[in-house]
């Protein structure tokens, strides 16, 4: 690590095929929306010597947020790989959007990595979205660190950072979460402000200076070695703490000077282990410079102190029909095991597919087992395939290095593998595996649309099939009831995304439409009705009489028939025609359009002829039995409820329940849970919350979360039903 006696050397980088699992390092960057992450990678990348300039390729791209998208929208939207060469060790930087529409590319980094450098700005603190990754990264026991950015901020002040990070992140044990390194400042400038130039690091007691655009080490001063021993007696006291040693803590308060050797490998054991929690600091590396400020230290904790993917224990691994399969850890000449984090379409090579490989070894033109399974719900099909594989390639911003291999622990993308899906699983195709999947959150912003042109119908399925094979966080819905197309998303981001791939991507116009919600109706009383289907117009006639009584049932109850009819009126050939005449009028609706649900239909009489009767004609006079029924009844239109769940911090659980009264919900109780949070539980009508996913993450500051289930279909308010019909009948 940067307090290392010697700084691992630079390496000149391409980034090649690993060779070992323990050479690969796998990190994954976190942080909220503008918090620095991009250009962090693009400095580290430079330092690496992997770019010739901040954040430049040798073709003049970037490194990260290459993507025209990103381009125009100026912020990070995928996930992106940047793999760089320091001392030896191939390290895997995987760039991740901060914005929460993203969060599923944020879950995929977090699948791919096994560590987690979390990027706060000491101008903005540490938001609620940001604590929850934690959490998350926390509840596994994967190793973080913490980076500090945006120093040459006028408001900057690392000492306050390292505090509010200790109370974000350090709630269990404040003293795990400790600065590495002190800042060194300049001369203040004309403002007062005086920048940032370099580190001073703790357990060595070296100043590393930055100011000439190249890392230089020097010894500190008399007169700053006060300031240093007080945050070095507790970065060692924090490190001891979490020794395997027991007995290093009684030899350190004895008076026992400990050496740097141990500190610095129970430092690395310790963050390696997920229960110490480093603070450095980074900047960008100015015009010029080969290196930013921090750079050095950072590539060396990933190196030093981040696991290796032989410290990881693999997800899950079944047999495609469920049985169980134990596999050595992350072994090379083992069985195959990769897994699909991530999909793209390539406009000259077709889908790239970026995996990581978990067991065995990856080889260009092999032939592998494409396994994907559990997400049928959004849009997916289970599938098992016999792929080849393209060629395998380490990305570099719009480049792609050719790779000889892919060995167990290293990330590579491979082209062509036309069926496999964000989340699939690669395998030897004699021996078929499937991971287990990670958890990805649910789309709750409805999007519905349609095709522009009669040109942009014929591809809308494709262009939909593309989009939901690369985000599993989309869900794609055929709304058999609305007869719309629904994209279900996010947030807004996300779903701009979606439309502006459908349009540039995969050349395919939609507008976006008003969602509707399932409507039903029902009988709010008894009613009788009768269905007359007399014609005689020369040769075969028709000819079916029959009364029925309609009356309400209790929700849930669906459609009753029931079969009165004494005496033969209606022969009973045709009573079967009378019930699929009026469950067919029930399906199309009796007074908006809507199905009717509910109602126990009673034939009572009717009448046939010996020649003219039929089936036709039967299931004709019952459609027009329903039919005239409803027109004497009261009909009540019937509104889908859905059980809404929210996990909402105290601070703002006022505000939601109040939020949801508005939408005319029913708070049916609280729950209160760890970390401060609370779980809100109601009942709303879907009508209300379309737009939830939304107005929610603005109202609790991105820092709450919500489910929903369909409870049951219930009576709409007269005022809001006349509203609805007067909407229908003006879009007729």
């Amino acid at each position: 690590m940067g307090d290392k006696a010697n700084a691992h050397p630079g390496a000149a980088g391409r980034a090649t095929a690993a060779d070992h699992p323990a050479s690969v390092r796998n990190v994954v960057l976190v942080g909220h929306s503008g918090s620095g992450k991009t250009t962090l990678v693009e400095a580290l990348a430079l330092t690496a010597g992997a770019v010739n300039r901040a954040g430049r390729v040798e073709d003049g791209g970037t490194v990260s947020d290459y993507d025209e998208i990103e381009h125009r929208q100026q912020r990070s939207v995928q996930l992106s790989l940047v793999p760089v060469e320091w001392g030896g060790y191939k390290i895997n930087i995987l760039d991740t959007p901060g914005y929460a529409d993203f969060v599923g590319e944020l879950r995929a980094g977090l699948r791919a990595a096994d560590a987690a450098l979390f990027v706060v700005s000491a101008s903005d603190g540490v938001d609620g979205s940001t604590r929850m990754v934690w959490e998350e990264c926390a509840a596994v026991g994967m190793p973080r660190a913490i980076v500090v950015t945006h120093l040459e901020s006028a408001r900057a002040d690392f000492d306050d950072m390292t505090r509010i990070c200790a109370e974000a992140f350090g709630a269990d044990d404040p003293d795990a979460v400790l600065p590495l390194y002190l800042p060194l400042h300049g001369a203040p400038g004309p403002d007062g402000h005086a920048p940032v130039t370099g580190l001073t690091g703790l357990l060595t007691q070296k100043l590393f200076d930055y100011s000439s655009g190249e890392r230089k080490e020097s010894e500190p001063s008399p007169d700053q070695l006060p300031a240093i021993e007080e945050a070095r007696n507790r970065l060692i006291e924090g490190i001891i703490a979490e020794s395997e040693d027991e007995t290093l803590m009684d030899r350190y308060l004895g008076g026992e000077e400990i050496d740097l050797k141990t500190l610095v490998e129970d430092l690395e054991r310790a963050v390696a282990r997920g229960t110490f929690f480093p603070v450095l600091a980074a900047a960008p590396a100015a015009d010029g410079a080969k290196q930013g400020l921090g750079t050095v230290e950072l590539l060396e904790l990933v190196t030093g102190g981040f696991p290796t993917p032989l410290e990881r224990e693999a997800p899950g691994v079944t047999t495609v029909d469920g049985r169980p399969r134990e596999l050595k850890l992350c072994d090379p000449d083992g069985p195959l095991v990769a897994e699909v984090v991530k999909t793209a379409s390539d406009p000259y090579v077709g889908r790239v597919s970026l995996v990581r490989v978990f067991s065995g070894t990856l080889r260009p033109d092999a032939t592998v087992h494409v396994s994907g399974h559990g997400l049928a719900d959004r849009g997916h099909e289970d599938h098992d395939v016999d792929e080849r594989i393209g060629a395998l390639s380490a990305p570099f911003g719009k480049q792609q290095r050719t790779l000889s291999h892919c060995i167990a622990g290293d990330l590579a993308c491979v082209a062509k593998l036309n069926r496999a899906e964000t989340g699939d699983t690669l395998s030897a195709k004699d021996d078929p595996l499937l991971m287990e999947p990670w958890e990805m959150p649910d789309p709750l912003l409805p999007l519905a649309i349609q095709a522009h042109s009669k040109a942009d119908e014929d591809k809308l399925s494709q262009g939909l099939g593309r989009l939901v094979a690369e985000d599993p966080t989309m869900r794609l819905e055929q709304n058999q009831d609305t007869h719309q197309v629904v994209l279900w998303c996010l947030g807004e981001a996300h779903a701009d995304v979606a439309l502006e791939r459908l349009r540039n991507r995969y050349g395919v116009q939609v507008d976006v439409v008003p969602h509707k919600v399932s409507l039903r109706e029902t009988f709010a009383g008894r009613s009788a009705g009768r269905g007359r289907h007399v014609k005689q117009s020369g040769g075969h006639g028709q000819f079916a009489i029959c009364a029925i009584e309609v009356e309400p049932l209790p929700g849930g109850s669906g459609i009753e028939f029931v079969d009165k009819v004494v005496g033969g009126a209606v022969p009973r050939q045709f009573i079967p025609s009378v019930e699929k005449g009026v469950r067919a009028q029930a399906a199309k609706g009796i007074a908006a359009g809507h199905p009717l649900i509910d109602v126990r239909i009673t034939l009572l009489d009717g009448k046939a002829h010996s020649v003219d009767s039929s089936d036709a004609a039967f299931q004709t006079a019952g459609a027009l039995a329903l039919r005239e029924a409803a027109a004497d009844a009261t009909i009540h239109l019937l509104e889908p409820v859905v059980e809404v769940t929210v996990l909402v911090g105290d601070d703002y659980v006022g505000s939601v329940m109040s939020d949801l009264s508005g939408r005319r919900g029913r708070v049916v109780g609280t729950e209160q849970t760890v970390g401060g949070r609370t779980l809100v539980r109601a009942e709303v009508p879907e009508i209300e919350i379309g737009r939830y996913a939304v107005d929610l993450r603005s109202l609790s500051h991105g820092t709450a979360r919500f489910d929903r289930k369909y409870a049951r279909h219930e009576p709409m308010p007269p005022q809001i039903a006349e509203r609805v019909r007067e909407q229908t009948q003006s879009t007729a």
